[in-house]
């Protein structure tokens, strides 16, 4: 998969790209190791630029190195988690929905609708931008409707809303659930 023109596929024509991502064989492997595991690294290290050479205020300090490094690492590590448990989630809430499991066509929504809030993660940089990201994440619920839409998890038109409804609370229970994970990994490394 050749990754640059994708991720300007998905996120400049989404309802045209979901359809040839609907007919592309894929693997679990290829998806995660190819798409996911780059695009989730530039949150990451863009938050670590950030946190050891841009000027924190009102703090007037930076991160010292290893608390950087580590706070990248954990949420890299964690946007990973998260995109496959929203996966396997959206697999195995399928039949309550008339739809059919498919944990590499439940991975295509997830890896997929992730990429706008991965690209955006080149904004981390700059303290106060990640507010964007979060705006660009909003584009990703789209994204992934068009997704659910196409229908990747052959979905029956009138059960896509609530499907996907069910799927994006469930994934901001992650996230929360995440970050609060997060927020004690970092109180950790701030007493080492």
């Amino acid at each position: 998969m050749d990754i640059i023109p994708r991720v300007q596929a998905v996120l400049l024509k989404p309802k045209e790209e979901w359809v040839k991502i609907k007919a592309e064989p894929s693997t679990v492997a290829e998806l995660f190791t190819g798409y996911a595991m780059i695009l989730a690294a530039i949150p990451a290290v863009f938050q670590f630029l950030g946190n050891i050479f841009v000027l924190r205020l009102p703090m007037g300090a930076r991160f010292p190195l290893g608390r950087a490094l580590g706070s990248a690492i954990v949420s890299y590590i964690f946007a990973l988690v998260t995109v496959y448990l929203f996966a396997l989630i959206i697999n195995e809430l399928a039949p309550n929905f008339g739809s059919a499991k498919n944990m590499t066509n439940a991975l295509k929504l997830s890896v997929y609708s992730m990429t706008p809030g991965w690209v955006a993660g080149v904004l981390y940089i700059i303290p106060g931008l990640w507010i964007v990201g979060i705006m660009a994440s909003l584009y990703g619920l789209y994204i992934l409707y068009l997704g659910f839409d196409t229908p990747m998890m052959e979905t029956p038109k009138d059960k896509v809303a609530g499907y996907m409804a069910v799927s994006v609370v469930v994934v901001i229970v992650l996230y929360v659930v995440f970050w609060i994970l997060g927020g004690i990994f970092a109180v950790r490394y701030a007493r080492i």
